[in-house]
């Protein structure tokens, strides 16, 4: 059996030498790279190293190096064809046919490639002679340079049904239709495929034109018309600009997909080269696994109308199978009614870099889809929506990516559906935190919300308020470091109130003020009575409150009463809130965030507890050294 090196070549091509090394070697993510321990010399130290982009393998202890073939003979120990007849299984490509045939294949096959090669020159000629002066009209006016369109290769097929055919009459009708440059009718000559077409070669990774798509010149349909599938051209795995763009996105680790070859090309005219684009379908399997091999997330940017989004959308239904750790999709939104063409004339480069600094993930994409499917007023269309993204979700092969995106839709759906007030989450980590007199981690108290803010009038606890007061008396220079969270409570009315209000304006006018100058401020401004009341809580069961005493034993639980004083209004009332939600349309969700925030006011409890006890322990200690 003869196995031609275009056979080879596609059969690499084909193979992901990653996934098929990855299934006996564990490897991990290094750069552009896959990185693992050797096997085929014992190492500790990982210095064997995957290529998908080159496509080979390589250690650097034992200096073992190959291809996808190679590794099937080597590691595998498989002789040169059973190794080349597994892989084209996987690869679903059918093995050569005997030795004759084969190079039948192959020799018809390299004079496709040159007959394919000759149509693009002979349409280059005609574009820049005479007959394409209309096609250089077409091209100045979309803004195509010449060195572009040099560049792409772009040329123009006149309005005949057999200029072409007989330009390249040497190579024989039948291979002109085999390479779907002729078109051949039952009961006539065979003639020009592409007639008063503006030009655009379609090439293969190597570079080597296989296809050609044509735009219609002045009116007509179809706009544009690619060439059929033939040996050469597989419309379904092929990506236009491919071998331009697989260079590009190794340097700038990103690969955008648009909807046409015009996209393409203008965005390379400004600069951006990284671009392909799909040959009139949607996104297939095999062109997202050949995106997935030159980067991890591949950018989506088709054009900003109905049906540029819903072609996003196919092409996300069809990668949720394929999803993996770290391979995904992201998705950029161009403004209504323009495609990249029109964004990179219009703003130039930039325009069109700004939106891709915030490309919108596949679960975003996703998400905003379902929700916007249809109204979500009653719980039977609520179900419909849960229902759906669940469906999405299992979808997806790899189970732990599956278990990502069914953690994620639940989140969101709770998230979206709960009560659109202030939500309290239990033991949430705020910034900035410190450690108390009892060695344990005290949270910082962050500013209330609006919603608690009216809540605490009702809700605060007066004794504590009292007591957390008295402490700021004979601490004032704690005010200023709970400035933004006691200047914004509105405590309690009365003459408790406005001596509240009374401290912290004598504080924010002298911070360094001590308790003695303070007392001496309130009464000058008739409060020396309710102060007097407040100190003379030495019998309150706090450390701050005390005469003398440890001063930074006071400070951490002063920090931590003030902290449960505004925590706990804030978890009655969520509490409150979830009880409602529970009693009114009972979840699993609902119930656990229940449980949750009843465990979270026991444990505010437990907190203002154990400062209680933590001072009269120091107190009975103190009292057996005397």
């Amino acid at each position: 059996m003869s196995l031609s090196p275009q056979f080879l070549d596609e059969l690499r091509a084909r193979t992901s030498l990653s996934a098929l090394i990855g299934k006996t070697t564990k490897l991990q993510k290094a750069g552009r790279e896959m990185r693992g321990c050797c096997p085929f010399h014992n190492e500790k130290t990982p210095s064997f190293y995957v290529n998908d982009d080159k496509g080979f393998y390589h250690c650097f202890g034992c200096s073992a190096h190959g291809d996808a073939i190679k590794w099937m003979t080597d590691q595998r120990g498989l002789p040169f064809i059973d190794a080349v007849k597994e892989l084209a299984q996987s690869a679903g490509m059918e093995m050569p046919a005997q030795d004759r045939a084969s190079a039948a294949r192959a020799e018809r096959a390299k004079g496709l490639h040159d007959a394919m090669a000759d149509a693009a020159t002979w349409f280059t000629e005609q574009l820049n002679g005479i007959a394409g002066s209309e096609a250089r009209t077409v091209l100045a006016r979309r803004g195509i340079s010449a060195d572009t369109a040099r560049t792409f290769g772009m040329g123009f097929s006149p309005d005949s049904r057999g200029k072409l055919k007989t330009a390249l009459r040497e190579y024989g009708d039948p291979a002109l239709v085999e390479c779907g440059l002729l078109i051949q009718v039952e009961g006539k000559d065979p003639y020009d495929r592409f007639r008063g077409r503006l030009m655009i070669p379609i090439r293969d990774a190597r570079g080597r034109t296989i296809a050609f798509g044509g735009r219609v010149i002045g009116e007509g349909e179809p706009k544009y018309l690619n060439s059929p599938d033939t040996p050469l051209f597989d419309k379904g795995r092929t990506l236009y600009n491919l071998d331009r763009a697989a260079p590009a996105a190794r340097k700038s680790a990103r690969v955008l997909v648009v909807e046409g070859y015009m996209d393409v090309i203008a965005l390379a005219q400004a600069g951006i080269h990284e671009a392909v684009a799909p040959l009139g379908t949607a996104l297939t399997e095999a062109q997202l696994e050949r995106l997935w091999r030159m980067v991890d997330v591949p950018i989506l940017c088709f054009d900003g109308d109905n049906a540029g989004q819903k072609a996003a959308l196919r092409a996300a239904a069809r990668a949720m199978p394929l999803l993996g750790n770290g391979r995904s999709l992201s998705f950029v939104t161009l403004p209504q009614g323009q495609d990249p063409d029109d964004l990179v004339k219009a703003g130039g480069a930039q325009a069109m870099e700004a939106l891709l600094q915030q490309p919108q993930p596949l679960v975003d994409r996703l998400w905003q889809s379902e929700v916007a499917a249809g109204p979500l007023d009653t719980p039977e269309q609520r179900a419909g929506l849960k229902q759906r993204l669940a469906e999405l979700a299992a979808t997806i092969a790899d189970a732990s990516v599956r278990r990502e995106y069914e953690n994620d839709f639940k989140n969101r759906f709770y998230e979206h559906f709960a009560p659109k007030r202030r939500v309290f989450t239990p033991n949430a980590p705020r910034p900035q935190g410190k450690r108390g007199s009892d060695g344990q981690w005290k949270q910082p108290i962050a500013p209330p919300t609006e919603d608690v803010k009216a809540f605490h009038a009702a809700g605060i606890d007066r004794v504590l308020a009292k007591a957390i007061l008295a402490g700021l008396i004979r601490h004032p220079i704690e005010i200023a470091r709970h400035m933004e969270v006691l200047g914004s409570l509105k405590l309690v009315g009365g003459p408790l109130g406005r001596l509240f209000e009374a401290v912290v304006d004598v504080a924010l006018e002298d911070q360094a003020l001590d308790s003695v100058r303070l007392r001496t401020i309130l009464a000058r401004s008739g409060f020396d009575s309710v102060a007097s009341d407040l100190l003379r809580a030495d019998t309150m069961p706090y450390s701050f409150t005390q005469n003398g005493g440890d001063p930074d034993r006071a400070r951490a639980d002063l920090d931590e009463a003030i902290a449960i004083m505004v925590a706990r209004p804030e978890v009655d009332l969520a509490l409150g809130e979830a009880t409602a939600s529970m009693q009114a349309h009972f979840t699993d969700e609902a119930f656990e965030r229940q449980v949750a925030l009843v465990k979270e006011k026991q444990a505010l409890e437990l907190r203002l507890a154990n400062l209680v006890q933590s001072n009269e322990d120091a107190r009975a200690l103190g009292s057996e050294g005397n």
